[in-house]
């Protein structure tokens, strides 16, 4: 084999893998008109660490997930994939028990990966026709309820990163929502988005950017957070940035 071949042979896997990483975050459809969501995922390289995941279950519900393995670029990629199919194929034998779908995706990541190599997860599952939101929150930072009446719930972290500890437990929380009330997720790149000064933008700068576009769609909001944080560091990204959201109407 040539050295030219060599090139093109790594090209061809780099795209492939490129593929898999965004297959693993598309859209699954919107059969379900009581929810309105959305999300969008820049990573600094062609592969990244973030992660987005939107899945439709039984009964109406959905389930949103929003996660930041430790690192950057092929590596970080590597890690988030295997964890997003261990949490797929775990889901299939653990029901409704969130607590227990991270403990067998955790067992699996442990075994599966390097050290010191870990994800901080957010996975809540919305019922639409209840008006809850299940979730666990495994080290990530705290997503946001923004509620109608302007008010706020922060979803803190009920367990640790995935991939640290073989033993690791998790609690799975509930919060009662209101029709419109907005779940916000995002990773660590979007509120350390610096300006050109080096002030960082932080959960203030989001939570205005939120303010300003709340009512609008879900699509448009994203769209509204991430011109926002564009704005403010003048275009300059320095880390993966990923955004969720997710609305009961």
């Amino acid at each position: 084999m040539t050295t030219d071949d060599m090139v093109v042979d790594v090209s061809y896997d780099w795209l492939q893998a490129c593929s898999v990483q965004r297959r693993f975050m598309q859209d699954p459809g919107r059969d379900n008109f009581q929810v309105d969501y959305s999300a969008s995922c820049r990573q600094m390289q062609a592969l990244g660490g973030d992660c987005y995941d939107f899945t439709c279950l039984g009964e109406g519900q959905i389930a949103m997930l929003v996660g930041d393995a430790s690192g950057k670029g092929v590596a970080a990629a590597l890690m988030m994939a295997s964890v997003q199919a261990s949490l797929r194929t775990a889901a299939q034998f653990t029901g409704n028990n969130l607590a227990g779908l991270f403990r067998a995706a955790n067992v699996h990541a442990c075994a599966s990966s390097l050290a010191e190599r870990y994800a901080t997860l957010f996975y809540g599952v919305l019922n639409p026709a209840a008006l809850t939101l299940r979730y666990v929150n495994a080290g990530h930072n705290p997503p946001v309820v923004v509620h109608c009446d302007g008010s706020f719930d922060w979803l803190e972290p009920s367990g640790a990163p995935i991939g640290l500890f073989p033993s690791a437990t998790w609690r799975e929380e509930v919060i009662h929502l209101h029709p419109g009330d907005l779940v916000l997720a995002y990773t660590d790149g979007v509120i350390e988005t610096s300006s050109p000064s080096g002030q960082e933008w932080g959960i203030d700068g989001l939570l205005r950017a939120v303010e300003a576009r709340r009512i609008s769609s879900a699509d448009d909001l994203i769209r509204s957070i991430f011109d926002s944080m564009d704005a403010f560091s003048e275009g300059v990204q320095t880390d993966d940035a990923t955004v969720a959201v997710l609305r009961a109407i």
